[in-house]
């Protein structure tokens, strides 16, 4: 069994915490580690560390700073089947969908090596006789994430290339259920030529994030995960005068106009709600049929759930894994038991899922639920499982007022052949990531990863230049001189 470490400093560091949480793979549910729950001390060791690292790292010419970047994007290349295996084995996803995590990593990692241009201000000269005006980025110290078990590579890659590139110092707080990624991530982070200080990791859960969000020296903040621990942090985070992004949860919804193409529609829907076992933050959850699209999408979804091939990720046969823990299969059967007492009809039913040579595994298959009203329980609640609500109406208006009619605003598709109809939802739908014709809309390296409403906290995206934005303070000097030249005017 693998022990998991800290490192700060530069150094692979014993924890001394005395509380533990299993690492356990879900499809056979057996322990492959027992991340160490560190506390404040821990926490406030690795942010001296950092502090004192930014001295010095912001200094570093960016040309200089980006070089280990270069070299950690290498170095995740030549180690990306067996990262990508990990995640399987610890977050349950498919092979092929932890390959996919890692590519988007990797993406962000050379993203953030065009910093050079990134960081450039902008200037005016002669903005009055003989002076000149100008503006710079600095970076603002020492950052962090704090992060969730369900991409355990990749959203960490949403902020700390740009941080680091920025002239930033860096904590990562991974989640303690899936700890063993990121311990592998950060061997190849010790190769790249950070100097020491310069990028650290503590593991621990609530009293280590209480640490980061009270500490003087931590100067932002980045989150993702439930919709209720992100205001947590936001608020907290805020209130102690830190820049804090706080993406949250979500309920996503796809609008099927009957002009769609339905073979096409159905799998790229049925790919998003049960892809990674329904758990991410851009997973469809609700699908509005409009008109005469009822019919036949929802027979041909039922269809393609009810064989959706569901076991051990590692295997390439397998089209869905299992859901992180016993704790979330019981708590998403539950809500699908409640949906009948809601009148809601359970068409394809995955709960109490046995899989042949992993029957202790924590598996739920597809379901597919019609008549979902759009006020229950089941659809206002993020499940975070691979269930699929249906819901109908007749007209484009109605799927929007449905649509904006929900307190999350991360993610709303539409499916359909005709433009006027694509452009009117794009436009007036309240959701920070829009697909037209796509399942999941996730945003390149080079764009922000929006979220509007409850599913997002702050102003300052992930990725991209809103990286660069969070990370970087402004700087305007207006200067004259020398005096001999101004004496002119």
């Amino acid at each position: 069994m693998e022990k998991v470490l800290n490192y700060v400093n530069g150094e692979w560091i014993i924890s001394r915490a005395e509380e533990f949480t299993d690492v356990i793979n879900p499809a056979t549910s057996e322990m492959m580690a027992r991340t160490p729950l560190g506390g404040a001390e821990e926490v406030d060791r690795a942010i001296i560390c950092a502090a004192q690292a930014f001295n010095d790292w912001r200094r570093v010419p960016v040309l200089e700073r980006v070089k280990p970047l270069f070299k950690l994007r290498e170095l995740l290349i030549d180690n990306f089947d067996d990262l990508a295996q990990t995640i399987t084995m610890e977050c349950g996803k498919t092979f092929e969908e932890a390959r996919g995590e890692m590519l988007r990593a990797v993406e962000n990692v050379a993203m953030a090596t065009a910093m050079p241009m990134m960081m450039q201000g902008y200037n005016n000269e002669d903005i009055a006789p003989g002076i000149d005006e100008m503006m710079i980025r600095q970076p603002l110290g020492v950052g962090t994430t704090i992060a969730p078990f369900n991409f355990p590579a990749m959203i960490t890659f949403w902020f700390i290339p740009y941080a680091l590139a920025a002239g930033n110092t860096y904590l990562v707080k991974p989640s303690e259920r899936v700890s063993l990624t990121m311990q592998k991530i950060f061997r190849l982070i010790d190769q790249s030529g950070f100097p020491k200080g310069v990028v650290n990791m503590v593991n621990g859960a609530k009293p280590a994030v209480d640490a980061i969000l009270n500490h003087p020296d931590i100067k932002a903040v980045t989150f993702v995960g439930s919709t209720p621990v992100a205001k947590y942090i936001y608020s907290q985070g805020s209130a102690n005068g830190k820049r804090v992004q706080a993406q949250g949860g979500a309920k996503n919804p796809s609008v099927i106009m009957a002009d769609a193409d339905m073979e096409s529609s159905v799998k790229i829907i049925a790919d998003s709600a049960f892809g990674s076992a329904g758990q991410r933050c851009l997973a469809t959850s609700v699908v509005i049929t409009v008109g005469e699209a009822q019919e036949s999408f929802t027979k041909m979804i039922c269809d393609v759930a009810a064989n959706r091939v569901v076991g051990y990720g590692l295997d390439q046969s397998v089209e869905m894994g299992p859901v992180i823990s016993q704790q979330s299969k019981n708590r998403i059967e539950n809500l699908i038991d409640r949906s009948t007492s809601e009148h809601a009809n359970i068409l394809v039913d995955g709960r109490h899922a046995i899989i042949a040579g992993y029957e202790k595994g924590f598996f739920v298959r597809p379901t597919v639920i019609k008549n979902v009203s759009h006020k229950s329980e089941l659809a206002l609640t993020e499940v975070f499982g691979p269930v699929l609500s249906l819901m109908h109406v007749e007209t484009l208006d109605q799927a929007i007022k449905l649509v904006n009619d929900r307190n999350y605003g991360n993610m709303a598709n539409i499916f359909t052949r005709d433009g006027g109809s694509a452009r009117k939802f794009r436009y007036e739908v309240e959701a920070g990531n829009v697909g037209v014709n796509i399942g999941v809309a996730a945003p390149m390296a080079f764009f922000p990863f929006s979220g509007w409403k409850d599913s997002f906290f702050g102003d300052m995206h992930g990725q991209g230049m809103d990286a660069v934005e969070f990370f970087t303070q402004k700087k305007v000097v207006i200067e004259r001189w020398p005096k001999e030249w101004s004496r002119k005017f």
